[in-house]
């Protein structure tokens, strides 16, 4: 029998681009989406009534945070101090080693899709550090996250990171990459594993993709095979890249060619590639600041973008510009790739940074940044049947809640949404017809014992970067406070 969901504005979908409803309903019955409108008269085995509230499509993560929270600490450095993030030649080369244990990182990977749940995530690509491991992500690994992901409800698109190398720092303080070939392709093949066990458990929340590291870390021969082996399969590959200077300069001097030249060269550049970031293109001020070709090229191969502006932002860059390049015909999706896990702080931020760029208020495109977190994300995983709520669409969905005193006035609820709240603010997620998440209560899942949890698990992987230190700086040396801290 199917449920009803009752709000005060719903985001439906018609004729292809989201419209808002008022005093509306959703209906599903199983994980597909029978009815969005104002009046329905059919039997239902249950309702919920939102009250002031938002319905709108569940959010797509395609960068989103299964770790623990590191921009909390290595956003605040200046590039010298930025170095003692990083492993030094000597650890590289002599004591490489994992901080967590295999249970550890089981932990650190539920602690964070509860975060994905409680931020109205229903949809989520993976992306963790590599930087607390001996290497990359073991198979293990994945197909723990894979059943937890499943006893929780999200839906995800997984597959264990891999790489030919790591970026050091160098004895004489230089940044550089160093390279372990051998453990890149044994990376992939864990990696091709992985989607051969995504399809013999054949569960459609489940799916299998290829997450090699940054394009920096990847030899030449491991970015031609990922190509290979996604076209082969047929499946996505998502791949940082365009997204820093350094990137650049390495690749640059390797190859003798740009990265997203590169990328057309080993023949990931089609539309199964998604690029976190991409901010460094040849617009950027920072390389020539104006579009001698970039954009288009993008815009010609099919690739997806995954443009995470909080995270962008809290490092000091941008997309230059989200105009510019939803102009170019480029697909861009979104994503968080640090905690908070907000989609709707990043909305905002983006929006905000937009009109910053443009130098006009009118450049803050509200209804593009939905679109990214909804049918972008969509249109980049090949699933028209997400990112919408229309008959025949996956039963996938979030309300946030506007009626709080402190959310102020309602005129369009998204702009208040954007404006005056948060994802935070999340009172339902629903997954395929099933309710993951309710005022905030996921079943099963104790919130206080995972907030003492993923706290210990924090305070142990801070300690941990000393250790890589090229000067072994003590953690308080590395991560000051804002303000000195006095003793008892």
């Amino acid at each position: 029998m199917p449920t009803k969901v009752t709000a005060r504005y719903v985001l439906g979908h018609q004729n292809g681009t989201h419209v808002l409803l008022e005093d509306a309903c959703v209906v599903y019955s199983g994980h597909t989406i029978e009815y969005v409108g104002h009046d329905y008269a059919g039997p239902v085995d249950q309702e919920r009534d939102l009250g002031d509230a938002l319905l709108m499509p569940g959010l797509i993560d395609l960068d989103a945070l299964t770790d623990i929270d590191h921009l909390i600490l290595d956003s605040w450095a200046g590039p010298e101090q930025a170095k003692g993030h990083q492993w030094s030649e000597d650890y590289f080369l002599n004591r490489r080693a994992d901080v967590f244990s295999a249970g550890e990182r089981q932990q650190i990977r539920e602690y964070a899709l509860i975060q994905l749940i409680l931020h109205g995530i229903t949809t989520y690509m993976p992306i963790a550090s590599e930087v607390h491991s001996e290497w990359a992500e073991p198979f293990e690994e994945l197909v723990g996250m894979a059943d937890t992901s499943r006893r929780l409800g999200l839906r995800g698109y997984l597959g264990p990171a891999y790489r030919s190398g790591v970026n050091v720092v160098l004895e004489n303080g230089e940044r550089s990459v160093m390279f372990d070939d051998g453990r890149g392709h044994e990376g992939l093949a864990d990696a091709l594993r992985f989607i051969d066990h995504a399809t013999v458990l054949n569960d459609p929340l489940v799916n299998g993709v290829l997450l090699p590291c940054r394009i920096e870390t990847l030899d030449i021969e491991l970015l031609k095979a990922t190509a290979a082996a996604s076209d082969d399969r047929d499946v996505l590959v998502r791949l940082h890249s365009l997204q820093g200077l350094v990137e650049r300069e390495l690749i640059l001097g390797r190859h003798g060619v740009t990265p997203l030249e590169l990328l057309d060269q080993v023949g990931l550049l089609n539309e199964r590639l998604l690029i976190p970031h991409a901010t460094y293109t040849d617009r950027n001020p920072a390389v020539y600041g104006e579009d001698s070709g970039d954009l288009a090229m993008l815009a010609d191969s099919g690739a997806s973008i995954i443009h995470c502006p909080l995270t962008s932002m809290r490092y000091g860059s941008t997309l230059d510009s989200f105009g510019a390049y939803k102009e170019a015909g480029i697909n861009i999706s979104l994503g968080t790739d640090s905690f908070p896990p907000d989609l709707i702080r990043g909305i905002d931020a983006g929006v905000q940074l937009a009109k910053i760029l443009a130098g006009t208020n009118d450049a803050g495109d509200v209804a593009g940044y939905v679109d990214a977190a909804t049918l972008g994300g969509a249109h980049a995983l090949r699933r028209p049947d997400l990112g919408r709520l229309q008959p025949g669409a996956q039963a996938d969905m979030v309300a946030f809640s506007l009626g709080d005193f402190r959310d102020g006035v309602h005129d369009d609820p998204l702009r208040t949404l954007l404006l005056n709240g948060t994802a935070r603010q999340a009172v339902l997620s629903v997954v395929a017809g099933r309710t993951i998440m309710a005022d905030g209560e996921i079943d099963g899942v104790d919130l206080e014992l995972w907030r003492s949890r993923g706290q210990e698990l924090f305070h142990k992987m801070r300690g941990a970067y000393s250790a890589r230190d090229i000067r072994n700086r003590p953690a308080d040396e590395l991560f000051p406070p804002v303000y000195a801290r006095l003793e008892r």
